[in-house]
């Protein structure tokens, strides 16, 4: 075998070869610049790492606990709800998740939780000390409907989440509020607002809830408000705010304005929380086949600033068909403006107190036409009272002309029944002197009726109108000289006290119509004095009763109108001022009591038939003269 030898060749190949490895990794080491930044690049490679890693643990931990919390708040939600779980882990069940309705005049807020109205605001008013007027706000309202489960459970609406969905549908926005038992099966409330209206739809219905619902358990609706202060006088805004229904027949009723008020009736179609300018009415297609019905008022005291006035409450069954309930209703949330409420054919107009009987006709037919026409010309509403309170006055005065014509009649012949009495003196008298009295008055063709009738016939007028200026929601807050709200009163002056049954404050228009009214009486008082027929015995002094009335009237219209609007003391203020100047022009310029004297004197000279009524009432009356004739001759025996 040949022997190795070492090869110093190669040993030169190599150490050569080394040193120029070891040169190249010297002439190409990185600067001390570039070593910092591979260090700095090498540390964020870390800390990226570090927090993709940290990050991707605390997600997969976040899903772990919400599936985990889901899970619990799905069963303690089941717990509780049963079937009516499912609403409770929807995304909708939120306190504070509503959405918004809202038209030119209207602007409702719906709450998610309970799908109930939150808050409803009139755009177009204010209240009496300019804020917002709201009709609901603050929870003074709660739309509630309460019903047993199938698992033995009694839940309220108004305490459970409903899934709002918003659509535009010609013009309408209408949103469906619905409590999901599941997908397909739920109770829904739909809310239908149309552009220019306060009437809105709303529909309570449900799909699917059939095998969810007890049908030996009643659904009941439970809907309550406390009504909102919204005008300067407490006391009188309670006198015109009340529960109105209507029930079987279209038979309109209402609760007493008194403290506190309830009744149950029968097949009821709609139910009106009317406040004096202001409603809110429920309105159902399909009667409810009862209701109870409540009011309560809330605060009677003026000088209390209180919020609310009163307190109302529906409850109703709803009947179920095949187990689910469809209910097709609306809501009225607006001005209790008659125009606006009778174009609707439901009969809500009525909730408007226009008085009933002919005194409503007169409204209705009369005043608010005429008024309505006048506010065609003029904008000021205290001009308008007094041109509507001309046109009756014009309208009225021959009724003023008659009666102060029978008062005339009556004054030319005081002097012949003054010569009865003295001739037929005494009680036992008395029939004869009555029928002897009679007699010339009819000869005379004189009636004391005559001057009673046409008194009678204004009164109509002026218990129309004393209904029809409260009422009047066009009169809210419009001002005339120094009243600044003519629907309510003019207050000059604030007491530093409280008078019973007068108030805190001084108004004027109540003291210059208690003026007028004393004139007036003064007048009427005088020309009755000159037709007063003399006091016969064992009658009621006249005189006396009538000088009572002259001082009673004008202290009753100062001290009961002093809380009253406005409006209708300046009514009466110039109503009775046109009056006196008519009777002052009757008496001074028409009626000439010399030619009433000649009148009488030819009439008394004409044969007179007397009528049917006259021979009975003559006949009954010589009949009781000798009845009296022969008591006195039995007491003489």
């Amino acid at each position: 075998m040949e022997e190795k030898k070492f090869d110093i060749n190669s040993l030169i190949g190599f150490v050569l070869l080394g040193a120029i490895v070891l040169w190249w990794m010297y002439s190409n080491q990185p600067t001390p610049e570039e070593k910092l930044e591979a260090e700095k690049n090498k540390i964020e490679n870390v800390e990226k790492a570090t927090v993709t890693s940290t990050l991707t643990d605390s997600t997969k931990k976040s899903e772990i606990i919400t599936q985990a919390t889901d899970s619990l708040s799905l069963v303690k939600a089941q717990g509780q709800l049963g079937v009516f779980a499912y609403s409770a882990t929807l995304p909708s069940a939120q306190e504070d998740g509503e959405t918004i309705l809202e038209n030119d005049l209207l602007k409702l807020v719906i709450s998610n939780k309970g799908g109930q109205i939150k808050e409803a605001l009139l755009k177009k008013y204010v209240t009496y000390d300019s804020l917002p007027l709201y009709m609901v706000k603050d929870n003074n309202a709660a739309f509630n409907i309460n019903f047993g489960t199938s698992d033995n459970r009694t839940l309220n609406t108004k305490d459970l989440f409903f899934e709002p969905t918003l659509t535009k549908s010609g013009g309408n926005q209408v949103l469906s509020m619905k409590l999901k038992v599941s997908e397909g099966n739920f109770l829904e409330y739909r809310y239908v607002m149309k552009p220019t209206e306060y009437m809105v739809d709303f529909t309570v219905r449900s799909q699917g809830l059939s095998a969810s619902l007890d049908a030996n358990k009643p659904v009941t609706l439970d809907y309550g408000l406390e009504a909102f202060r919204k005008e300067k006088s407490i006391s009188y805004e309670n006198q015109q705010t009340e529960m109105y229904y209507e029930k079987e027949d279209e038979k309109i009723d209402y609760l007493s304005i008194g403290d506190e008020d309830d009744a149950e009736e029968k097949d009821v179609n709609w139910v009106a929380y009317k406040q004096h300018f202001f409603s809110t009415i429920l309105i159902s297609e399909q009667a409810f086949s009862s209701a109870k019905l409540t009011s309560k008022t809330l605060s009677l005291d003026q000088d209390v600033d209180t919020t609310f006035t009163k307190a109302f409450h529906l409850k109703a069954p709803l009947a179920l068909q095949a187990g689910e309930l469809n209910y097709n209703m609306n809501w009225y949330i607006g001005p209790n403006d008659y125009q606006i409420l009778k174009k609707y054919d439901r009969n809500i107009k009525e909730i408007v107190n226009l008085g009933w009987g002919i005194f409503g006709y007169l409204n209705r037919w009369i005043f608010i036409p005429v008024f309505n026409f006048l506010q065609l010309f003029i904008g000021n509403y205290g001009l308008i009272i007094i041109l509507l309170t001309i046109v009756v006055r014009i309208i009225m005065s021959p009724l003023v002309y008659k009666s102060y014509l029978s008062s005339a009649k009556m004054k030319v012949l005081k002097p012949e029944m003054e010569d009865i009495n003295k001739r037929l003196p005494g009680k036992e008298n008395a029939m004869k002197r009555q029928q002897e009295t009679m007699a010339l008055q009819s000869k005379a063709g004189v009636s004391p009726l005559a001057g009673c009738i046409p008194a009678l016939l204004q009164m109509p007028v002026f218990f129309a109108l004393f209904r029809f200026f409260p009422s009047n929601i066009d009169l809210r807050q419009k001002g005339f000289l120094w009243a600044d709200d003519l629907s309510a009163y003019d207050s000059i002056y604030e007491l530093p006290f409280r008078i019973p049954m007068y108030g805190s404050h001084i108004s004027l228009f109540p003291i210059l119509a208690s003026l007028a009214i004393f004139f007036y009486m003064k007048m009427s008082q005088d020309q009755q004095m000159g037709m007063q027929q003399p006091q016969q015995e064992g009658m009621p002094d006249m005189q006396k009763m009538m000088k009572m009335m002259m001082y009673l009237s004008p202290v009753m219209m100062l001290v009961f109108f002093n809380m009253y609007a406005s409006s209708l003391s300046l009514y009466y203020f110039v109503s009775n001022l046109l009056t006196v100047a008519i009777m002052l022009v009757i008496k001074h310029y028409i009626i000439d009591e010399d030619k009433i004297h000649a009148k009488i004197q030819e009439n008394k000279l004409k044969p007179k038939k007397e009528g049917k009524f006259r021979q009975r009432l003559n006949q009954a009356m010589s009949q009781a003269q000798e009845q009296q004739a022969q008591q006195k001759k039995k007491n003489k025996k």
